[in-house]
């Protein structure tokens, strides 16, 4: 019998280092994007969904995160003596946001064992895992679309985009087959970051999926792929190839805004973009982007001088030589 969903499962236990040194203390889940950590943006994607049971799966120096969700007694007192309702309000909103739960991956075998360490919270229900450094912009909807389809039609579902060929090495790749309705594929097929050459499609996985509970099984006895890592994606293409009455894998093809936070580059024009949306700082910010897109000479884009170097500490080096750099 199909069961609702009632759990979201986020894995955020990367070490983020793309983003280093920033990420050498701070999780990069916990980097603002305008004013809010990216990760208080995927809970609220959850909660908007109907998903107030939020496992986060973290790992070593991930402290953070659960402080960010937790109360704050000294400060929500400093900001309520001094009459401050506005900071009050967004320092104890992400407090009640949702009923969160948090369980450490501890060895980093990779997504498809993070979502492995959920399976005692979640049990025998299908649920949805939504990626930490993924934000899906709350104007176009995607999780719900998902949760719809996987109540119809009892399957797993993942979140699928299309990309430009040159860029599906980044992702999982996806074989698909029509189906009626415009935005639902059914997966055949799902290779790990394939090259162009070898891909099966354009159709990229991004960081959202509803599961059905027997992945877990399957995640039990897949072994190390790309990487050295327990790939998800290897799991779900055992699922997709697996008997019927599991129900298969389908996709929901997204062609919204999607920001990926891992990135540098994307969590830039993250920033840009939703704070170009909000009614507090879009009226100003774009005329200047606009100015100074049109107006930017050598003074303003050329390169910012590098740091004099620093000689490396001892273990440092010995690291570099065990590591043969």
């Amino acid at each position: 019998m199909t069961s609702y969903v009632t759990k979201a499962v986020i894995p955020a236990a990367g070490l983020g280092t793309r983003f280093l040194p920033a990420t050498k203390a701070m999780p990069k889940e916990m980097l603002p994007v305008v004013d809010k950590p990216a990760i208080q943006y995927v809970v609220e994607e959850a909660v908007s969904s109907g998903l107030h049971d939020v496992l986060m799966v973290t790992g070593r120096n991930k402290n953070a995160l659960e402080n960010h969700f937790d109360r704050n007694a000294e400060l929500e007192d400093t900001l309520a003596r001094k009459g401050d309702t506005d900071r009050l309000l967004k320092v104890s909103y992400s407090t009640s946001l949702a009923d969160l739960h948090y369980v450490r991956q501890g060895d980093p075998k990779g997504l498809g064992h993070a979502v492995l360490r959920a399976k005692m919270h979640v049990g025998r229900e299908p649920f949805a895992v939504l990626l930490g450094d993924d934000i899906i912009d709350a104007r176009d909807p995607l999780l719900s679309r998902m949760l719809h389809v996987q109540q119809t039609l009892n399957t797993t579902v993942v979140a699928l985009m299309e990309v430009p060929p040159e860029s599906i090495h980044l992702y999982g790749a996806a074989a698909v087959v029509e189906t009626d309705e415009d935005d639902v594929v059914r997966i055949t097929g799902l290779v790990e970051k394939p090259s162009r050459e070898n891909a099966p499609s354009n159709y990229a996985v991004i960081g959202r999926s509803v599961l059905r509970p027997e992945i877990f099984d399957i995640l039990e006895k897949t072994p190390p792929g790309k990487g050295g890592e327990i790939q998800l994606t290897d799991a779900l293409e055992g699922l997709a190839s697996a008997p019927a009455w599991t129900g298969g894998v389908h996709g929901v093809v997204f062609r919204g805004r999607r920001y990926d936070t891992g990135d540098r580059l994307d969590y830039l024009k993250a920033i840009v973009q939703l704070a170009v949306a909000r009614d507090d700082l879009g009226p100003d910010l774009l005329p200047w982007l606009r100015e100074f897109a049109a107006n930017a000479g050598p003074a303003d884009t050329g390169s910012i001088p590098a740091l004099p170097p620093v000689p490396l500490s001892t273990a440092a080096r010995e690291l570099l030589q065990i590591a043969g750099a």
